[in-house]
């Protein structure tokens, strides 16, 4: 694609980047001549996108508390399960909101090692899942029905796919390699919550405990999956902000 003569945001003279070539194009571009008008924008993003960090931590707390207490309570290792993947995902969401903050006081220093922290930490949530199914098969433990649990799993039903939506939106305009990771662990959880929901309301109608189990191999098996695509395929690319006279990149 050719470039245009002027940057189409502020119309100055510079010769706008070739992968923007109108208004509403330049305004999802992190790599435009115009260095102030997209850093500006670009904070203002990784800003929101902390604050949707702040949130996720706070439902994930919830999370933990209520599927681990209710899980212990009722035996199910679903929901512990559940509980012990949400503990997890609090520590990738805190190394993300640690590098989103430096990100917008303009310092990229933390990109790289939380980048491979979270890649880590959702690799982390096989043993916590599987150590925990080893558990429970050897226990014999048989989960009763719980009216809270399904309360808990219906939360994070409806809960988990806005925060996926919003962490995937701003970590693919502003490129964020770590909120786009953070994306996928909501995904995941939202999926694990699913098969979490299922067991519990099929285990409280029908009186049936091994669905219990049914969807700890679900959960298990899904975590598996995205781990290893997580290794295999990064999620996105560096790419620069030309500024008059240098070049920064962006994680």
């Amino acid at each position: 694609m050719p470039f245009s003569p002027i940057c189409t945001v502020c119309e100055c003279s510079e010769v706008s980047c070739e992968s923007c070539q109108n208004r509403d194009e330049c305004a999802n571009c992190a790599s435009c001549c115009c260095s102030q008008a997209h850093t500006t924008w670009r904070r203002v993003r990784i800003h929101q996108g902390v604050t949707v960090e702040y949130f996720s931590l706070g439902w994930m707390a919830i999370e933990v508390i209520g599927s681990i207490g209710v899980g212990l309570l009722s035996g199910s290792f679903a929901l512990l399960a559940f509980g012990g993947d949400s503990l997890v995902e609090i520590l990738s969401g805190f190394a993300t909101t640690l590098h989103l903050r430096g990100d917008s006081a303009g310092s990229n220093e933390l990109g790289e090692k939380t980048e491979k922290a979270t890649t880590l930490l959702l690799v982390a949530l096989i043993p916590v899942i599987g150590g925990g199914a080893l558990y429970s098969y050897l226990t014999g433990i048989r989960p009763e029905s719980s009216l809270l649990g399904i309360a808990v799993a219906l939360g994070a039903v409806i809960v988990m796919p806005v925060l996926w939506v919003k962490k995937r939106g701003i970590g693919r305009e502003t490129n964020c390699a770590p909120l786009l990771m953070d994306a996928i662990q909501s995904a995941t959880c939202f999926l694990m919550s699913l098969a979490l929901l299922g067991g519990l309301l099929i285990n409280y109608l029908f009186g049936i405990s091994w669905v219990d189990y049914a969807a700890t191999a679900v959960i298990l098996a899904f975590v598996g999956k995205e781990s290893i695509e997580a290794i295999r395929k990064p999620t996105s690319l560096p790419i620069s902000i030309h500024q008059h006279g240098e070049g920064l990149t962006s994680v």
